[in-house]
């Protein structure tokens, strides 16, 4: 999963200061939340799917 985010945010060119003020948090939260040192939010999930068109289970790794 923590790949999946990455690769997704990677592939809109975007940073993760760009993405972590959408989502409204932090650059250092959604860096750990990358890492895998923090598990995402259901709520952040779901906001990451809807922002990138895609299931929360492709992010999960569930789908290709």
């Amino acid at each position: 999963m923590y790949e999946r985010i990455r690769d997704l945010r990677e592939d809109k060119d975007l940073n993760q200061s760009e993405i972590a003020a959408i989502l409204n948090i932090s650059q250092s939260t959604y860096s750990r939340y990358e890492s895998g040192n923090l598990d995402v939010p259901t709520e952040v999930l779901i906001a990451l799917s809807k922002f990138y068109n895609v299931s929360v289970d492709y992010i999960l790794g569930l789908k290709d």
